[in-house]
């Protein structure tokens, strides 16, 4: 006799209003502030996680070779020294270099997960699961369409964020800036750079 598959029970994911809501009664019941914490959340995404805090951090490494070999070798301890903070559970900064020859791309395959402290928070394209799921299969064809057109022979890396490691790119930088200030640098590099989607 053919076995009777067991019978499957799909329940409705809750939306976003309803989890928020869900979340804000947790906390009223511990005696939690949402209304502020919410506030809180809200400007320190407008006014603290920022692409500048990344854009500080590659002009100093294209301005002091022993900055850059710090960051290459501990990325949370080197942004560390200029009071930028990570996440507790960003336990690695992985900074990629490029170069002539290799071209690092970053993702996050599971969600939108970033080193947002440094680069903002993520876009809205890099969320979507047509960029998660296409650039590690065909990263090439994915930078073209975005407007990055590299030679055939540039290798390209792309590097999957996980729950503890975050990475960020570390651009080349622009020949006819050597001699910047850093000040001056860190206004010429962006978000998209640091992600590996644009280069400057």
């Amino acid at each position: 006799m053919e076995a009777i598959p067991p019978k499957q029970v799909f329940q409705r994911t809750a939306s976003i209003e309803e989890r928020v809501n869900a979340v804000q009664a947790v906390l009223q019941e511990q005696g939690g502030d949402a209304a502020a914490g919410l506030a809180d959340l809200d400007h320190s995404a407008q006014q603290e996680w920022v692409p500048q805090n990344g854009a500080r951090v590659v002009a100093r490494a294209w301005s002091d070779p022993a900055f850059r070999a710090r960051l290459l070798a501990d990325g949370r301890a080197a942004v560390a020294e200029m009071g930028l903070p990570m996440p507790k559970h960003h336990r690695h900064l992985v900074v990629l270099e490029n170069t002539a020859t290799v071209h690092n791309v970053i993702c996050c395959t599971l969600c939108s997960c970033t080193a947002f402290t440094l680069i903002g928070l993520p876009p809205d394209w890099y969320k979507d699961f047509e960029y998660r799921s296409r650039v590690v299969r065909e990263a090439r064809t994915v930078l073209k369409e975005m407007g990055l057109d590299l030679p055939p022979e540039t290798e390209i890396r792309v590097w999957d964020t996980t729950a503890d490691t975050r990475y960020m790119v570390l651009p080349m930088q622009p020949a006819a800036t050597v001699g910047w200030s850093p000040e001056r640098l860190a206004a010429i590099v962006t978000r998209d750079s640091m992600i590996g989607v644009a280069r400057l």
